[in-house]
């Protein structure tokens, strides 16, 4: 494990003289390899959990690096460490992950280059190798042994197993004929799977330390948001090679880790949450951006009509917000964008024609966006939400953008869906002593009809449904876990997949068709 020393040392140095808590026994590389390397990486620069370094550290001070090791972090799987260590030694460990690195290797787009790898045995089909419906196929990731199961959505039979990269990190992107994925590793890892033939096309390092994957309406780009290095990797879905790497970097020139990116087919543009500055961004894919927005580079201040000539493929704009938004969550025709505060306190409506704050929106409790849905309700359109904080679900008309009803939960919830064939909305409880309660509430009344506990003690989350939505699909996430089959009108439970600690499911249909009650 690589280290700078000197460094370390003079942190200490600076921990002692700040007056903190100091133990000679205390080891913080020995803490770091038996209580972090597993989630962070031997080499801190991240595995399922982020990198631990000054450049991912950059808005946490020591004090709140203490924090987090001692009390863990809410609404995440950072767990405390308070019965492990003592205060002496989280000082220490603390200073210890704000030392440099001697070498962040370079991540461009040489080495991008370099770490592709297509499978020599890999050869296309023009159809199917099995017989179910196409679009009923369903993708459960297994987190517990970094595998996939490719499930009919019909008879739920496993029609493949296959290896992921490391710590599967955000939902895996469908081109639009559903017959290939791209699933994402924290580390960085990007993997293309033939879903028609069941087998891998290749691999590719897009990021040394990445958040998630976005894919372009027309199935030809695939947008990788990185925290380590501050950049947005554009592939070709097609051969997995690099389009574009972009710097992210604000208008005032800060450096940025991105917390998404995300989708938006009828603007023909990726749209990107930052983490360190107060803007989002827009990345077009258009083969004709309009140059009053999209400058790419070039005076902005005219229309072109015709081929531009452009000293990038996927041009940048960039909006500047009243606040942090690291979460989103779009309206159907994706002019407007919700975002939430950084502070957790509430959120905000962000414009995306006109590049203005729209609304305000009353959601403490750190709303978790990415998990919305919306549907039909008294002749509106509302949008219902998850909080990391509080037990509770907020309910939003996207007309007035008033919360119209917040529903009381029996703790933190994490994911929300329904499909548009069902009458109820289904949302966990991830976080807290109840984690192994589902709801189901109605989508009329707004009232939880039944709560499910279909194994005591154990985390319960992430609902699917099949493409007719007759079937919804739950995790027990645990390593001895299981995917359950419910019918999803009479709630009744039909069958046990066993998993080893499924996470998130993933229908073809329902994803490709941004079916309104699944998250996008």
């Amino acid at each position: 494990m690589t280290r700078n020393t000197s460094s370390f040392k003079a942190a200490l140095l600076a921990t002692v003289v700040a007056g903190l808590p100091f133990a000679s026994q205390a080891d913080p590389i020995e803490d770091y390899k038996n209580l972090c390397a597993d989630c962070h990486g031997a080499n801190r620069l991240g595995a399922q959990g982020p990198a631990v370094i000054p450049e991912t550290l950059k808005r946490m001070r020591g004090p709140k690096i203490e924090a987090v090791i001692r009390d863990g972090r809410v609404a995440t799987q950072m767990p405390g460490y308070s019965n492990e260590l003592d205060d002496a030694a989280i000082a220490e460990l603390s200073a210890y992950l704000k030392t440099p690195l001697e070498v962040i290797p370079p991540w461009g787009e040489k080495e991008i280059m370099a770490s592709r790898v297509l499978d020599e045995d890999y050869a296309p089909v023009d159809s199917p190798v099995w017989a179910s419906d196409p679009m009923n196929i369903t993708l459960a990731v297994e987190t517990g042994d970094h595998h996939v199961s490719v499930l009919d959505g019909d008879t739920f039979e496993v029609l493949d197993r296959f290896a992921t990269p490391f710590a599967v990190h955000g939902g895996p992107k469908f081109t639009p004929d559903g017959k290939f994925v791209f699933i994402m590793s924290r580390d960085g890892w990007v993997q293309k799977y033939d879903i028609y033939a069941l087998k891998q096309v290749g691999r590719v390092r897009a990021g040394l330390n990445s958040r998630n994957i976005a894919m372009s309406g027309d199935g030809k780009w695939l947008a990788v948001a990185n925290y380590l290095p501050n950049t947005l990797t554009i592939l070709s879905t097609e051969d997995l090679s690099v389009a574009e790497v972009h710097d992210v970097v604000g208008k005032d020139g800060t450096p940025s880790r991105i917390a998404a990116v995300y989708q938006a087919p009828p603007r023909e543009s990726f749209v990107l949450a930052l983490k360190d500055v107060p803007e989002i961004w827009e990345v077009s894919y258009a083969k004709y951006p309009d140059l009053n927005i999209f400058a790419g580079g070039l005076a902005h201040d005219y229309r072109v009509e015709g081929p531009v000539p452009q000293e990038t493929d996927f041009p940048i704009r960039k909006i500047s917000t009243p606040d942090y938004m690291d979460d989103f969550f779009f309206d159907q025709s994706y002019e407007y964008v919700m975002g939430a505060s950084r502070k957790g306190e509430g959120g905000l409506v962000m414009d995306l024609v006109i590049g203005q704050k729209e609304a305000d929106l009353d959601l403490p409790g750190m709303p978790h966006l990415g998990s919305g849905i919306t549907w039909e309700w008294n002749g509106t359109t509302v949008m219902a939400t998850p909080h990391l904080k509080d037990g509770m679900v907020s309910v939003i008309d996207m007309e007035s953008w008033q919360t119209v009803k917040k529903i009381k939960t029996e703790g933190p919830g994490f994911f929300m869906r329904s499909h548009k064939n069902s009458p109820y909305v289904w949302v966990d409880v991830f976080f807290g002593p109840n984690k192994d309660k589902m709801h189901v509430i109605d989508k009329e009344t707004l009232e939880i009809v039944k709560t499910l506990q279909p194994e005591p003690d154990a985390t319960v989350a992430h609902v699917e449904f099949t493409k007719d939505g007759s079937h919804a699909l739950v995790s027990i996430w645990e390593n001895d876990g299981a995917v359950i089959v419910y019918d999803a009108k009479t709630l009744e439970e039909l069958k046990r997949l066993p998993m080893n600690k499924p996470s998130g499911k993933y229908n073809v249909w329902n994803k490709i068709t941004f079916e309104e009650g699944t998250s996008h």
